[in-house]
């Protein structure tokens, strides 16, 4: 069985992959970590109080041959500023991914986002794309990043974006909207659950149609 650890468990992507990972009897224990233990319990689930600001200090132990999930993620709004966005959205994944090379984990599977770029004069899409390059540097034994379209899912609050969206998915054809086709959190979770079954190396970039297709395959696996 593969031993899962998740970041961000609370959130869209994460609270799919824990319902995911929980119910699919090739992964075993999942570990989630967590500011405090809010997720509803499960015999397969065990959630590991650790401070995000220190994840550093954690023991690279814990991720000796584990898959890690990296679904950390918030807004300028919900953050505060863009100090505390790039602290949640950069410095946290980026520590994560250092502990997951300390350790010799098995793989890191990270949600970015359609547009990540270092040079992108949108803060949000610069930021993945800092953190994309950042964690590519880590020389990580294997490193696939997710970059889903706009996630559509329930969420604690209510966004505007993606309710337009949503209006939007159901009138514009498939064609037309390409790659920029709103994904449902839950498909990034099943896509990621699918890649961290299979095997490879090194750094493989997943735009949000293939994010699709792996979910489709995970379905019926």
């Amino acid at each position: 069985m593969v031993h899962a650890i998740i970041a961000g468990a609370t959130g869209l992507v994460g609270r799919e992959l824990v319902h995911t990972l929980c119910r699919d009897e090739r992964f075993g224990p999942v570990t989630a970590l967590v500011r405090r233990p809010v997720l509803p319990r499960h015999a397969q689930l065990e959630q590991r109080v650790v401070d995000f600001d220190r994840l550093d200090a954690l023991p690279a132990e814990w991720f000796r041959n584990a898959a890690i999930f990296c679904a950390l993620g918030t807004t300028i709004k919900k953050a505060g500023s863009k100090e505390n966005f790039r602290r949640v959205d950069f410095e946290y994944p980026l520590a994560l991914g250092r502990l997951a090379q300390r350790g010799g984990a098995a793989g890191f599977f990270v949600v970015s986002a359609m547009g990540a770029d270092p040079r992108s004069k949108f803060f949000y899409s610069r930021v993945k794309g800092e953190l994309e390059e950042a964690l590519a540097k880590l020389d990580l034994l294997r490193l696939e990043v997710f970059r889903p379209s706009l996630l559509l899912g329930q969420r604690e609050e209510r966004r505007f974006g993606e309710h337009m969206a949503t209006v939007a998915a159901r009138w514009i054809p498939d064609a037309l909207m390409g790659k920029a086709k709103p994904i449902a959190g839950s498909a990034v979770a099943q896509a990621m659950a699918h890649a961290a079954l299979g095997t490879g190396n090194g750094l493989s970039l997943i735009p949000s149609p293939q994010i699709a297709m792996l979910a489709g395959q995970y379905d019926k696996s």
